[in-house]
């Protein structure tokens, strides 16, 4: 079992000290949330929340995900990094192919690029991108992504890009794993057919397990059931050793958790949760088998 500390609403300020205590902690990863701009009034359904409201405001910070993740890869040795999710169609998928292929080249090769099509048509249309066609582009921006970041001349004709024999460079000396978000069967289809795992939100147990039943029976319709497959994820009524014990074997494969919310830390105050990070460590991740 890995851990992973996800970064949204955190102070960007908060991150480098934190990166370093995750890493001494033995904390695995740090995902990194991505919104580009925020309009005060927005029509648009949040997906996640009953009410359809999104549960934050404008002000709220959203670090560019490649900046940060550059900055606090620079900062540590060991400790990866994923995006929680990127929302891949609203960008140009060859300025994705070299912020991601750069950072993975520099970091030693400890990123991988966690991807959602996105729900909130404002931003897109800020953007300068089409909110209706936004699930084909992300299928054939992965395609492009893969092709790019081989270093070899390519080309790719499909309904939404075609470019003719290109090549990018510097290119990412290792394979970048793909993860995607979301709930929808669309979204379910996409990470079992195309990518290399699936980052879920909040869920009881029960329910994680019958989505990995899912994820599990179309990979085995598309023929991957084979090929390495990341769940990421966390559970409303599984914690401490024996929940993320009950998470794994459910498979689970890394458990997204905020440590210092289990010991009353500030969450204002970076110090605390530093010292939250690094009791985790000794009490739960040094413990596990």
């Amino acid at each position: 079992m890995k851990f992973c500390i996800p970064t949204a609403f955190m102070d960007p300020l908060h991150l480098p000290p934190l990166a370093k205590a995750a890493e001494e902690a033995g904390v695995d990863s740090f995902a990194i949330s991505d919104h580009v701009v925020h309009p005060e009034h927005i029509s648009s359904r949040y997906p996640y929340a009953e009410t359809g409201e999104r549960y934050w405001d404008a002000a709220t910070p959203w670090p560019d995900p490649w900046v940060t993740i550059a900055a606090l890869a620079a900062t540590t040795t060991r400790l990866r990094f994923f995006t929680n999710v990127f929302i891949l169609p609203a960008r140009n998928p060859f300025l994705v192919a070299k912020a991601v292929g750069t950072a993975a080249l520099l970091s030693g090769n400890r990123v991988a690029l966690g991807i959602g099509v996105g729900w909130m048509s404002e931003e897109f249309e800020l953007l300068g991108q089409d909110f209706a066609g936004r699930g084909r582009r992300t299928d054939e921006a992965v395609e492009i992504l893969r092709l790019l970041w081989t270093g070899n001349p390519v080309e790719y004709h499909g309904r939404c890009f075609s470019f003719p024999p290109t090549s990018m460079s510097p290119a990412p000396t290792a394979t970048v794993p793909i993860y995607g978000g979301g709930l929808s069967k669309p979204a379910f289809r996409r990470a079992a057919r195309l990518l290399d795992g699936w980052i879920a939100v909040i869920h009881s147990c029960e329910e994680i397990r019958a989505m990995i039943a899912e994820l599990r029976r179309l990979r085995q319709e598309y023929g991957r059931s084979d090929l390495p497959f990341e769940i990421i994820g966390t559970a409303n009524d599984a914690f401490g050793l024996d929940g993320y014990k009950r998470l794994e074997e459910i498979g689970v494969t890394t458990v997204l958790t905020l440590p210092w919310i289990f010991y009353g830390a500030d969450p204002t105050s970076v110090t605390e949760k530093c010292d939250a990070v690094r009791r985790f460590g000794d009490e739960v991740i040094s413990r596990m088998p």
